[in-house]
């Protein structure tokens, strides 16, 4: 089973500074049939403007990733941790009993893209912490490079549930396959390019709720970037 998600069905507002779109219900954004998918809650696909961002704000028992794609992100938060992720870059900030963080985009010319990614923790009332790992895009290249994990293996993130997600760039004549466990479903989301996945086409911005399959495909691809969400 494979249910498609257009990119143009999804949620989708324009601040000036941040051009957001959101695959599942956020902020103004409401649809009671797309409140996420498993454990998976939020993709936001955002791009910000250059010298703006997000001020301090806070979270809480939430697993929050961010994805570059293009650009620069400066994070802050109240543990202490700053810095600056940039393309290839993943961040994991586990929100637990509670934490301050501000984004902001350092640029005094060139827009951010990201996608930032929440994932509801099967661990509440934790300590925070945060993470970063580099992913060089030849570790991506034609291949399912795990970026985050619940037992941080391969060098990915941890973080606090079971899902795995992989990144992968696949250029024309690319193909990669997953195997799905039985009893486990999955998300697929295009960040740009285009690529078949089990025989249909999406485009950035698509994504796709796959469950009852033993296997993924992802083929005919052009240009793009995917990310691949397993969840129990």
């Amino acid at each position: 089973m494979l249910k498609l998600r257009s990119s143009q069905d999804r949620g989708h507002a324009n601040h000036g500074w941040l051009d957001t779109w959101h695959t599942f219900s956020f902020a103004d954004y409401h649809d009671p049939d797309e409140m996420g998918f498993g454990a998976l809650r939020v993709i936001n696909d955002d791009r910000v403007q250059p010298g703006r961002g997000f001020g301090m704000h806070g979270h809480r028992d939430m697993e929050i990733i961010t994805y570059i794609l293009d650009g620069a992100l400066e994070h802050k938060d109240s543990m202490g941790n700053g810095s600056v992720i940039r393309r290839g870059d993943v961040q994991r900030m586990s929100a637990g009993k509670g934490v301050l963080h501000s984004e902001f985009n350092p640029s005094p010319t060139d827009p951010v893209h990201l996608l930032q990614i929440w994932i509801e923790p099967n661990v509440t009332g934790i300590r925070p912490s945060y993470e970063e790992k580099r992913f060089a895009a030849e570790q991506r290249q034609e291949r399912l490079r795990l970026v985050a994990s619940p037992d941080g293996r391969d060098s990915s993130v941890m973080i606090h549930q079971d899902t795995c997600v992989y990144a992968t760039l696949l250029d024309a004549g690319d193909a990669v396959t997953h195997q799905l466990a039985p009893g486990r479903k999955a998300y697929v989301h295009v960040a740009r390019g285009a690529v078949e996945v089990n025989g249909e086409r999406l485009t950035g911005g698509d994504g796709a709720k796959i469950g009852a399959e033993s296997k993924i495909t992802f083929a005919k691809a052009e240009g793009a970037e995917i990310l691949l969400f397993d969840l129990a």
